[in-house]
């Protein structure tokens, strides 16, 4: 099963009728993602890919029962875009806007853990099953790459994400579910929440961890496996491995501080519970086999 969004899973987009909202519904549409309601203040009655927009997400949702929202919304905008989506009764939100302010991203995690709900990202590719449906910037095409199997994938980093998975591919396995957590110091939901989702899907095998420096994300996996929250196999590449030490980095998630954040600390950390970590991307799917045979 998808651990956040499959076939099923019924789909608004806030911000359908914007030129990034219209392209990328249709390339939702072409991943099999089941896409039932658009909104945008002041354009209901109007059309996207054959389905309909409305005024607000409550008139939406009183029409199509819709269980997720894609926001395709900017970043001065994204708070009042998922309070509107959480109050209205989504417990699925993804935004990929890069640029939340900092206050916003604070009442924004506040707000979901408070109702329950998950907020992937800001600052995200989205989420993916392959072969399922996809919230995000996955084009349709990117099913080349991302191929359905049985490991899951989270990610802090766009630019890793499909060389990485591209990898795990090559080496004959594929992807349950992706989760893309974003770069940003204060993601919506962060690595170790989405752990016992992947715990308890019978259809993962193992989780690759698609880190960087600076935050605490990765160890607090590592946390999560010495506690026995996790028991699956964890295999990382970690990006920033090369960085100079004390050099500031323009990377907004990549801030080392505490003894913590460091690629060094993650890379003990995960070890250290028994993870592996590959040195470059090629020897993700190596490590696989490797954790898997045992």
């Amino acid at each position: 099963m998808s651990i956040f969004i499959d076939e099923n899973t019924k789909v608004l987009i806030q911000g359908m009728t914007g030129k990034e909202g219209r392209f990328w519904t249709e390339h939702m549409i072409g991943c099999g993602t089941n896409v039932v309601a658009g909104v945008t203040p002041g354009k209901e009655g109007q059309q996207v890919e054959g389905t309909d927009v409305y005024h607000s997400v409550r008139r939406a949702v009183v029409n199509v029962e819709a269980e997720a929202s894609m926001l395709f919304v900017p970043p001065r905008f994204t708070k009042d875009a998922v309070f509107e989506a959480l109050d209205s009764g989504i417990k699925k939100i993804v935004t990929v806007a890069d640029g939340i302010p900092l206050h916003d991203a604070i009442q924004i995690r506040k707000a979901a853990l408070s109702e329950g709900a998950l907020v992937i990202g800001g600052n995200t590719s989205g989420v993916i099953s392959p072969g399922k449906a996809m919230m995000g910037f996955f084009p349709y095409w990117i099913e080349r790459v991302y191929k359905p199997g049985r490991i899951g994938v989270m990610t802090r980093s766009g630019s890793l994400t499909n060389e990485v998975t591209a990898m795990v591919v090559q080496a004959g396995f594929g992807v349950s579910s992706l989760i893309g957590i974003g770069g940003d110091p204060v993601p919506g939901t962060r690595f170790a929440e989405m752990l016992p989702y992947y715990e308890a899907d019978s259809e993962t095998d193992a989780v690759v961890i698609i880190g960087e420096l600076g935050g605490s994300m990765e160890e607090e996996c590592a946390q999560m496996k010495r506690d026995g929250l996790y028991t699956k196999p964890l295999v990382a590449f970690l990006g920033g491995r090369t960085a100079p030490e004390g050099k500031r980095m323009g990377h907004a998630g990549a801030i080392v501080s505490g003894g913590k954040g460091s690629v060094k600390d993650k890379i003990e950390a995960i070890e250290s519970v028994g993870g592996k970590v590959a040195e470059r991307p090629r020897f993700v799917g190596d490590l696989l086999k490797e954790v898997l045979k045992k």
